[in-house]
């Protein structure tokens, strides 16, 4: 299984002003293709910031995935800072102008919007196919808009040519133990199946409190085995209730 980093760029998220959308969605995506998600960072629109993450991520993941800051306002920073990190000029590139002309139009394309045809040179360009402005990818790292339903598209258009292998399954189980009853037995069963990541997660509901466990792993046999002994884990645990 090939691994990826995500890069929300943004101060709209740090400061809590906005939901960042990406990860839920890129998280999901790469499970299904196989890509295993190992890093997030939200960093501010600082270039320094910006450049610091890519070059760390780029170096250490197969994919990097960025979004955010690549519209036509001043404070729309990644793409200089973008080529600021691989060393290369800020170019207008032919091809992503001719898409900006094609969707707006002369009447409506102004020298704002001509800006994010502006794009690192010797980028490949990353379909928009909702707002005509692209994306681009610079060797491993993919640069998509942070509009949730922009980033969605981007995202689509490159999927299917991203390295990835078996799709990442889960299974959840639910219970009302506690964590501290479940330990032993979990341990005991991820030395058993150290294929399957096991995972364990509190949770608050309607005045009591849970745990969900969750097993993931590329091994459909494997995961439907270890559900079944976490299952009985479980059940042994309440025949022992008082």
């Amino acid at each position: 299984m090939t691994d990826a980093a995500l890069i929300v760029i943004g101060n709209e998220i740090l400061s809590g002003r906005t939901r960042d959308a990406s990860l839920p969605y890129i998280g999901r995506r790469c499970d299904e293709l196989g890509i295993s998600l190992l890093e997030t960072r939200i960093v501010p629109d600082l270039e320094e910031a910006i450049v610091e993450a890519v070059n760390t991520c780029r170096a250490r993941y197969r994919h990097v995935f960025t979004t955010g800051g690549i519209g036509p306002t001043h404070d729309d920073i990644t793409t200089r800072s973008i080529a600021a990190a691989f060393g290369v000029p800020v170019v207008r590139h032919p091809g992503a102008e001719a898409r900006l002309r094609e969707y707006y139009g002369d009447g409506r394309l102004n020298e704002a919007r001509l800006r994010m045809a502006e794009i690192p040179r010797g980028a490949e360009l990353i379909d928009n196919p909702v707002s005509g402005a692209p994306g681009f990818r610079m060797e491993n790292v993919y640069v998509m808009a942070g509009v949730p339903v922009i980033m969605k598209a981007m995202f689509e258009s490159i999927a299917g040519r991203l390295e990835g292998g078996p799709p990442l399954l889960s299974r959840t189980v639910v219970t009302r133990h506690a964590e501290s009853r479940l330990a032993p037995g979990l341990a005991a069963i991820q030395e058993r199946f150290p294929a399957v990541s096991i995972g364990s997660y509190p949770f608050f509901r309607m005045g009591s409190m849970g745990v969900r466990v969750v097993l993931r792993g590329t091994d459909a046999t494997l995961l439907d085995q270890a559900e079944r002994e976490v299952r009985e884990m479980l059940g042994c645990l309440d025949r022992e209730r008082p």
